[in-house]
C-alpha cells in the first residue's frame, strides 16, 4: 500500500516537473520564435523616401512592388506592395511566404481567407419551384467566411493562407500590404514569394537595372500553380476533364491577377451593417477565437477610437494584439496618424520594432536620427511614399501646411514607444539636476524642458512661431 502511494506521488512530481520545464522551454523559445531567424543588416548611412520601383498591369488594375533589396526593407526584414483594383475587380487567390498586414488606403469590397480545415459556413440555398408543402431545398454553393472590407481598414492574413479580394463599390480600392519576411513563420529565405492560385504576372519593367530587367525577361511571366503540374495529374485529381484541368494553368489567359468580372461577383454574404454588429457583440462578449472564427480585420481610421486626441494638433490611433488577438499569431502591429496643419509628432524612438511608415495624405517632414546622433533622413514625406524607422532610432514627424496623414506597420505585435518630449516622456522622467548636468543648463531652463509641453502628449499643436513662419 504505502509503495503504491510512494508510486503515485513520484508520477505526480515526474508529470509536473515535466510540465514546468515545457512552460519555461515554450517561454525561451517564444522571443526566438517572432522574427529573424537571421539577423538583418541595418548599416543605413542615409535613407531616402520611397516608391514603388516595379509596376505590373492586369485587366482590372494594378499590382506595384517596392525594391525589397533596398537597404532600408532589408534592414526591417519586410517586404511591401500596392494593389489597385478597379470597380468590379477580382484580385485573384493567390498566398505568401510571409505573415502580411493590409491597409484599405481607399474604396471597400470584400475579401475572403482561406483556412485549412476550417468549415464551408456560408451557404447558399436554392428552393426548387414547388408548393408551399412540398417545397424543397438543396445547397447550391457552399465557401469560408466573406468578410466586408472599407477605408481605414487593416487586414491581418498569416503565412501561407490563400486570400483573393474583391471591389464591388463604385472607385478604385487601393490597398498597402506590408510582408515580414524575416518572421520565423517564414521557413524559406527572406525574399518575398507569392504563389498565384489562379491568374497570371505579366511583368512590366520600370526602373530597373540591366540584371534584373534580363533576369525578368528570362523569367517571362509568371504562372500559377498549377501550370507546374501535369495536366492528366490534374485531372485525376480533381476529377475534371483534361479540357477543365488545362484551363486551370490559365496558359492562354492574359488578363493577369486582377480581372474584371462584367455582372458582379455572385456570392452569399452577410449585410455590411449585420456583420459590423457581429464583430462589435463578439468583442463585447469577450468570446474565445478560434483560427476559424478569429477576427482579422479592425478599422484604424475612425476617429472615435482614436488612443491620443489633440482638438488643435491631431490624432493617433494604434491596433496591437490586445485590440487584435490575431496579431499575435503574426507578430505585426499598425499605427495610423493625422496630424493637422504644421502639427507636430513629438520625437521618439521605438522600443522593440522597425515601423515602415506609408503616407497616405498630405506630406510632412520627417527627421530620423541614428545611434551615432546624425540624421540618416531629414526630408518630406509625401502620399504614396514610404520610409522603414529603424528600431531605438529617433523619429520627429511634423505636418505640411495641408496636414498629414500615414499608417505605419510595425515588426511586434505590442509595439512600443518612448516619448522624449510633453507629458510621460523620458525628458520629462528625469530630475531637474540630471538635466542640468547633462545639457550644462540653469535650473530655469531644465524646467521649461520638462514642463512647457507638460500637458500635451505625442501630438503637439503647432507653435506661435510656426504658424507665423507657415503664414510668412
Amino acid at each position: 500500500m504505502a509503495h503504491s502511494i510512494f508510486f503515485s506521488l513520484a508520477l505526480c512530481f515526474l508529470v509536473l516537473c515535466h510540465w514546468s520545464v515545457a512552460q519555461q522551454q515554450q517561454q525561451q523559445q517564444q522571443p526566438s520564435q517572432r522574427r529573424f531567424r537571421q539577423q538583418s543588416e541595418c548599416l543605413i548611412p542615409s535613407m531616402s523616401a520611397l516608391e514603388p520601383n516595379r509596376r505590373i498591369e492586369a485587366e482590372a488594375g494594378v499590382t506595384e512592388y517596392w525594391d525589397e533589396n533596398h537597404d532600408q526593407f532589408d534592414c526591417a526584414g519586410v517586404a511591401a506592395t500596392r494593389h489597385t483594383i478597379q470597380p468590379r475587380g477580382l484580385l485573384l487567390p493567390s498566398f505568401a511566404n510571409a505573415p502580411r498586414l493590409i491597409y484599405i488606403v481607399q474604396g471597400l469590397g470584400i475579401t475572403g481567407a482561406i483556412f485549412p480545415g476550417c468549415p464551408e459556413s456560408f451557404q447558399s440555398v436554392q428552393q426548387s419551384q414547388q408548393s408551399e408543402e412540398s417545397r424543397s431545398q438543396r445547397f447550391r454553393d457552399q465557401h469560408q467566411k466573406i468578410r466586408h472590407f472599407r477605408e481605414g481598414d487593416i487586414v491581418a492574413l498569416p503565412a501561407g493562407v490563400a486570400h483573393w479580394c474583391y471591389n464591388d463599390g463604385e472607385t478604385p480600392v487601393v490597398a498597402v500590404s506590408v510582408l515580414d519576411t524575416s518572421s520565423f513563420a517564414n521557413q524559406l529565405d527572406q525574399n518575398l514569394r507569392r504563389f498565384h492560385i489562379a491568374g497570371t504576372e505579366l511583368y512590366e519593367q520600370q526602373q530597373e537595372s540591366e540584371s534584373l530587367r534580363s533576369r525578368r525577361q528570362e523569367q517571362g511571366r509568371k504562372q500559377n500553380i498549377f501550370s507546374g503540374f501535369d495536366v492528366n495529374t490534374l485531372a485525376e485529381a480533381f476529377g475534371v476533364s483534361r479540357e477543365t484541368a488545362r484551363k486551370l494553368q490559365n496558359e492562354d489567359d492574359q488578363r493577369g491577377n486582377i480581372v474584371n468580372v462584367e455582372n458582379g461577383l455572385q456570392v452569399v454574404r452577410p449585410p455590411r451593417r449585420e456583420e459590423d454588429e457581429e464583430q462589435q457583440q463578439r468583442s463585447l462578449n469577450g468570446l474565445e477565437e478560434t483560427v476559424c472564427s478569429s477576427r482579422l480585420m479592425e478599422n484604424i481610421a475612425d476617429p472615435t477610437r482614436a488612443d491620443v486626441y489633440n482638438p488643435q494638433g491631431g490624432r493617433i490611433s494604434s491596433l496591437n494584439s490586445q485590440k487584435l488577438p490575431v496579431l499575435n499569431f503574426i507578430q505585426l502591429s499598425a499605427e495610423r496618424g493625422v496630424l493637422y496643419r504644421n502639427a507636430l509628432m513629438a520625437p521618439h524612438w521605438n522600443l522593440n520594432a522597425h515601423s515602415v511608415v506609408y503616407a497616405t495624405r498630405g506630406n510632412g517632414r520627417i527627421q530620423i536620427v541614428g545611434n551615432h546622433g546624425r540624421a540618416v533622413f531629414d526630408s518630406e514625406l509625401r502620399e504614396g511614399q514610404m520610409v522603414v524607422i529603424p528600431q531605438a532610432f529617433a523619429v520627429v514627424k511634423q505636418a505640411g501646411n495641408e496636414g498629414f496623414e500615414w499608417v505605419a506597420f510595425k515588426t511586434n505585435d505590442n509595439a512600443m514607444t518612448s516619448p522624449i518630449v510633453g507629458k510621460a516622456s523620458a525628458i520629462r522622467a528625469m530630475p531637474e539636476d540630471v538635466l542640468m548636468n547633462s545639457f550644462r543648463i540653469s535650473r530655469e531652463e531644465a524646467r521649461r524642458l520638462k514642463y512647457n509641453r507638460g500637458q500635451e502628449t505625442v501630438v503637439f499643436a503647432p507653435s506661435s512661431r510656426t504658424q507665423g513662419r507657415a503664414a510668412a
